[in-house]
C-alpha cells in the first residue's frame, strides 16, 4: 500500500506546485502599482503643491480646463472663473481656500457685492464656510451656535466673537446659488469670511469653494479601485474616492489608487502589502523541485508518529499563543495608524479624569493631540488572538461607513498585543449625557428642539447601519455618554461594539445574533428618550419614569431646564408623544415588535411639528422620509456613503 499511497501524494504535490506557480503569477499581476505618476507635473506656486487635477501647464494630466491655474511671479496661485481672479490660499481634499477678489490689502470687512460667485458645474461656495456680518440692522440673522469658533482677523490674532456670524450650513437665510448681498436685505454693510471645518473650531480667514466633475462626463474618470461620490453643493457634481484599504486621489488619470495596509504594526503601502516573491521563476523552480521531497519526508514523519505516539501531558493547552506580528488589516484610506505614546501622551497617561466612560463596548478617554486636535480613544480589552481579529474586522468595517451623524474615525493603534485603540474626533460640545446631566462644564441646558433634533438624528443614523448595511451594523451598548455633540449641535454616535460575545455555544444562526443586538438597541435608545425628557433629574431610569409615565404623571419626571408648565401645549404635547415612545421602546423593543426605523419615522414626524427650529440646521429629515424610503433620507447628505 506505501507506493500507492506515495504516488498519490507526488500527484497531489505536482498539483500543489502548479497551484503555486499560478498564485505567484498572480502576485505578479497585483504588484503592478495602480499609479500613473509619469502623467503628473507635480507642479508648485510659491508654498503650494498643486493636487490633481488642477494645474498651470495644459500638458499636465486632468480633467477638464475648468482646473487649470495661474501662477504670478513664480509665488501667487490664481483660479479664474469668468472674468474674475480668486488667489488661491490653500488646498483641501475637496476644495480650495480663496481670498476675497480684488483685495490687495487684507480689510476686517468687505462690501457684500464684492463676492458674486454664483457657483458653476465645477465649483460651488462651501457650506463649511462661516460668514461675520458687520452693522446689520436687523440681527434675527445671527446664530451663536458659531460664535464659539476661533475666527482670527487681518493680524491673524482672535480679536474675541464677532457681533454677528452666520454658517452657511444654516440654510435659512442663505442658499445654493445666491449672493452674499442677500444678507443686505438684514441692513448688513459688509462682511468677511473664514472656512471651519468639520470637528474644529478654528477658522482659516478666505471663502473655500469646494471642486467636482460634471456627472454626465465622469463616466470612465475614477480609477478601478475608486467609487464616485456626490458633491455637496455643486449641482450634479461628482469626485472620486479611493476604496477601503486604498490611497490616493482615486482619479484614473491622477495618481490613481495605491493599496494601503498595517503590517507588522506599520503602515505599508503597494507591493509592501504583499507577501514578497523574490526570484519569481527560480522559485516556482524550486517549488517543483522541493514538493516532493518535502511530501516523502512528511510521509516518512507521519510513519513515525503511528509508531512512536506522542506522551500524554506533554502539551500545555493553558498556555497562551504568542500574539503574531504577521496580523495585519486593511486600512481605510482616510484613517491613521497612532503610536501608543502618542495616545499616553494625549490622553495624559489614560488618567481617571480623561474618562468619559466605561461600559460593555471598552473604555473611552478624552485627549487632545500635539497639534491641538480634540479626540476620544476607545479602549478594548480583547483576551486572545481570536478577539483581536475580529475587533480589526469590525474597525475596517466601521471605517468603510461615512455618514454625518457617525463620530469620525481618525485611526488607530495596535502597539499592544491584546489591546487595540480606536481614535475618533472629539466634537467641541461634549457628550449629550454630559449635556443632559449638566457635568463637564456645560452651564447651558439643552432646549427641547435641540434634544428632539439629536434623537432624531440617531436614531435615523442606527436605523441607516441596521437596515441599509450588509451585514448590519449594531451598536450594543447605546448610551447617551457615547452621542458626541458637535458645535452644530448635531450628533455623532460613537462606542460601538468591536468584540460581540457569542450567544452560547455558538451554533446559533446570524440571524438570531443580529435580532439579539437589534433588540438591545432598540430599548437601549427608549432609556435615552426618557433621558432627554428627565434631563438632570436624578431618577431611577425606566423604572420610575415608567411608574409616572403610566399614572398620568409625567410632568413630575421632565427636566426643570425645560420648564414643562411654562411650555406651550403643542410643546408639551411633543413632549407626552416621546414619553410614549420611549416606553414602548421599552415595552416591546425587546421581543422586536418596535424597530429602530420604526422609532426614526416617528422622531422625524414629531420634529417635524417643532415649529421653532424646522429651519435652523439644512433640509428637514422628514422632507426625505415621506417616500418610507430610508436610504434616501439618510442619504440626503453626500458624505453619506458606504463602501462594503
Amino acid at each position: 500500500m506505501l507506493p500507492l499511497y506515495l504516488a498519490s501524494f507526488l500527484l497531489l504535490g505536482l498539483f500543489n506546485c502548479l497551484s503555486i506557480s499560478h498564485s505567484l503569477h498572480e502576485h505578479q499581476k497585483l504588484e503592478q502599482p495602480n499609479l500613473l505618476h509619469n502623467q503628473l507635473c507635480h507642479e508648485k506656486c510659491g508654498q503650494l503643491q498643486l493636487p490633481f487635477p488642477f494645474h498651470l501647464n495644459k500638458s499636465c494630466s486632468s480633467v477638464s480646463d475648468a482646473f487649470h491655474l495661474s501662477c504670478l511671479n513664480s509665488t501667487a496661485l490664481f483660479l479664474n472663473i469668468g472674468s474674475e481672479s480668486y488667489r488661491v490660499l490653500e488646498f483641501f481634499s475637496d476644495g480650495l481656500l480663496v481670498d476675497f477678489p480684488g483685495s490687495s490689502s487684507c480689510r476686517q470687512y468687505n462690501d457684500l457685492n464684492s463676492f458674486d460667485f454664483l457657483g458653476n458645474d465645477h465649483f460651488g461656495v462651501s457650506v463649511e464656510n462661516v460668514i461675520g456680518l458687520y452693522d446689520c440692522e436687523d440681527s434675527s440673522l445671527c446664530k451663536t451656535e458659531c460664535e464659539t469658533n476661533d475666527l482670527p482677523g487681518c493680524d491673524g490674532n482672535v480679536n474675541g466673537s464677532l457681533a454677528c456670524c452666520y454658517p452657511l450650513c444654516d440654510h435659512s437665510v442663505w442658499h445654493f446659488g445666491e449672493k452674499f448681498s442677500v444678507f443686505s436685505k438684514f441692513g448688513c454693510r459688509g462682511f468677511s469670511s473664514w472656512v471651519v471645518q468639520r470637528g474644529s473650531n478654528l477658522g482659516k480667514r478666505g471663502v473655500k469653494l469646494e471642486w467636482a466633475v460634471p456627472r454626465n462626463s465622469s463616466k470612465g474618470v475614477c480609477a478601478s479601485d475608486a467609487y464616485i461620490t456626490n458633491a455637496t453643493v455643486v449641482e450634479a457634481g461628482v469626485r472620486c474616492i479611493c476604496e477601503d484599504g486604498f490611497l490616493g486621489d482615486g482619479f484614473a488619470t491622477g495618481e490613481g489608487c495605491i493599496k494601503s495596509c498595517i503590517k507588522d504594526r506599520k503602515e505599508a503601502y503597494g507591493n509592501d502589502c504583499l507577501k514578497k516573491k523574490r526570484g519569481g521563476n527560480k522559485l516556482v523552480i524550486l517549488a517543483g523541485v522541493l514538493a516532493p521531497v518535502f511530501i516523502i519526508a512528511s510521509l516518512i514523519a507521519l510513519l513515525c508518529l503511528l509508531k512512536y505516539p506522542a506522551k500524554p501531558g506533554t502539551f500545555d493547552p493553558a498556555q497562551k499563543p504568542h500574539f503574531q506580528s504577521t496580523i495585519s488589516f486593511r486600512k481605510a484610506s482616510r484613517t491613521r495608524l497612532f503610536t501608543y505614546h502618542e495616545l499616553e501622551e494625549a490622553t495624559k497617561g489614560f488618567e481617571e479624569g480623561q474618562k468619559l466612560l466605561s461600559g460593555n463596548n471598552g473604555t473611552i478617554f478624552a485627549g487632545v493631540l500635539g497639534d491641538g486636535s480634540h479626540i476620544a480613544v476607545h479602549k478594548v480589552e480583547c483576551e486572545n488572538e481570536k478577539d483581536l481579529i475580529q475587533v480589526l474586522s469590525q474597525i475596517e468595517v466601521l471605517s468603510a461607513v461615512l455618514h454625518r451623524n457617525i463620530a469620525r474615525l481618525l485611526g488607530c493603534c495596535i502597539d499592544l498585543a491584546y489591546t487595540p485603540l480606536l481614535v475618533y474626533e472629539y466634537p467641541a460640545n461634549s457628550t449629550l449625557e454630559e449635556h443632559l446631566h449638566q457635568r463637564g462644564g456645560q452651564n447651558v441646558a439643552l432646549d427641547w428642539y435641540k434634544r428632539l433634533s439629536i434623537v432624531a438624528e440617531t436614531a435615523s443614523v442606527l436605523a441607516f447601519l441596521q437596515y441599509e448595511i450588509s451585514p448590519p451594523i449594531f451598536h450594543c451598548d447605546l448610551k447617551s455618554a457615547y452621542i458626541f455633540i458637535d458645535e452644530n449641535f448635531s450628533s455623532k454616535v460613537a462606542g460601538f461594539g468591536l468584540l460581540i460575545t457569542s450567544l452560547g455555544d455558538g451554533s446559533q444562526s446570524h440571524n438570531h445574533e443580529d435580532s439579539r443586538f437589534h433588540k438591545n438597541d432598540v430599548y437601549a435608545f427608549g432609556v435615552m428618550l426618557l433621558e432627554i425628557i428627565a434631563g438632570s433629574n436624578c431618577l431611577d431610569l425606566p423604572t420610575v419614569a415608567l411608574q409616572k409615565i403610566r399614572s398620568g404623571k409625567l410632568e413630575e419626571i421632565v427636566d426643570p431646564h425645560l420648564y414643562y408648565h411654562e411650555q406651550p401645549s403643542y410643546r408639551r404635547e411633543q413632549i407626552e408623544i416621546v414619553a410614549d415612545l420611549a416606553m414602548r421602546c421599552l415595552l416591546f423593543g425587546g421581543d422586536g415588535k418596535l424597530g429602530m426605523y420604526d422609532v426614526a419615522r416617528e422622531l422625524v414626524h414629531i420634529r417635524r411639528d417643532s415649529s421653532d427650529g424646522g429651519s435652523k440646521r439644512g433640509p428637514a429629515l422628514e422632507e426625505t422620509f415621506s417616500n418610507s424610503s430610508l436610504l434616501q433620507m439618510i442619504s440626503m447628505s453626500p458624505d453619506s456613503t458606504y463602501v462594503p
